[in-house]
């Protein structure tokens, strides 16, 4: 009786240390959680993931201009050197487009509103004054991320004495409106009509007028998911860097949309099927077509934080799986 008490204290007390041992390990939030674990379900319970045949191209699909690979801000910054204005078309596809934009100071944009999408902004360099209806009027700087609901006027001024950088997101084919007050910018092909239209989107879901990614590095922010629509998502994944102990891994591919990533902290590291392994730094933008495998990991020596941007809400995340499902 002696000797089964003492077997049933050990086998207790081993499991009270492994419940110790589990419960200290880290956690990553939602948004950083491998896909591979499944879907989301009601109430927001983590689902089993589904073995499946999907349907790859035998020719890899490759990148249509103005997508590329890896845009690097340090070129982009060498070829306007001087200009105070311009714009550069970093992403344009069927479901996103996005722009960097700088603006010199005291330079300002129209109010305007998208008529039916939400728009955002990363603000890379300077400062900017947003004027958003419905909200008080803020300055973001290096490291903000701004939005703006459908039908909510808003304005941009570059303020100070320098300009301002800002990485510029819509959805694909999004039209601009301008209130009653303003005189439209002549576009050619299209004229302007006065109508009347009813309507604003909110910030609810978990948007918010902006995060200060600053605050979010410090660890005072929690919130991951920057952008939370039915026609996008972005999400901000962080990390420290480490060698790249796992090249063989070929990461996941996504089947029906592209993906691309704003490197807002350190260096992130990019394996991308038909290319060499890349290293992409703080401003750099890197995009991924369809159906394309790849793995994005946290590379130097520091922090490491990528904004991931693509068209759904809950896109899927196809890993490879033996024929056995084991």
């Amino acid at each position: 009786m002696r000797t089964a008490l003492k077997i049933a204290f050990c086998i207790a007390a081993v499991a009270g240390c492994l419940s110790v041992l589990i419960a200290q390990q880290p956690v990553a939030p939602a948004a950083q959680q491998p896909a591979a674990a499944g879907g989301r379900g009601a109430g927001g319970a983590r689902q089993a993931p589904t073995l499946a045949w999907a349907p790859k191209p035998l020719k890899p699909n490759t990148w249509t201009a103005p997508n590329k690979p890896h845009t690097k801000l340090a070129d982009l910054l060498a070829k306007h050197k001087g200009e105070n204005d311009w714009t550069e078309t970093i992403v344009s596809d069927d479901y996103l487009h996005a722009d960097y934009i700088a603006m010199g100071p005291g330079k300002k944009t129209q109010p305007r509103f998208n008529p039916d999408t939400r728009e955002w902004w990363v603000i890379q360099d300077g400062q900017i004054r947003f004027t958003i209806e419905g909200q008080e009027p803020f300055v973001a700087s290096k490291g903000y991320l701004v939005q703006v609901p459908y039908r909510n006027t808003y304005s941009m001024e570059t303020v100070g004495d320098k300009p301002s950088l800002r990485y510029e997101v819509n959805i694909a084919g999004v039209k601009k409106m301008y209130p009653i007050t303003e005189t439209p910018p002549t576009i050619p092909g299209m004229e302007f009509v006065r109508v009347s239209i009813a309507g604003k989107g909110k910030y609810e879901g978990g948007n918010r007028p902006y995060i200060d990614f600053n605050e979010t590095a410090a660890g005072r922010d929690k919130q991951m998911r920057f952008i939370a629509d039915d026609r996008a998502v972005a999400n901000i994944i962080m990390g420290r860097g480490a060698p790249n102990d796992n090249p063989a891994t070929k990461g996941h591919f996504h089947e029906e949309c592209a993906e691309f990533w704003f490197i807002l902290q350190g260096q992130m590291r990019y394996a991308i099927e038909t290319l060499p392994t890349f290293i992409a730094d703080q401003g750099d933008i890197v995009y991924v077509p369809k159906q394309l495998w790849h793995l994005a990991s946290f590379a130097g020596d520091g922090p490491a934080t990528r904004l991931a941007m693509n068209g759904y809400q809950d896109i899927g995340h196809s890993y490879a799986a033996p024929l056995d499902g084991k």
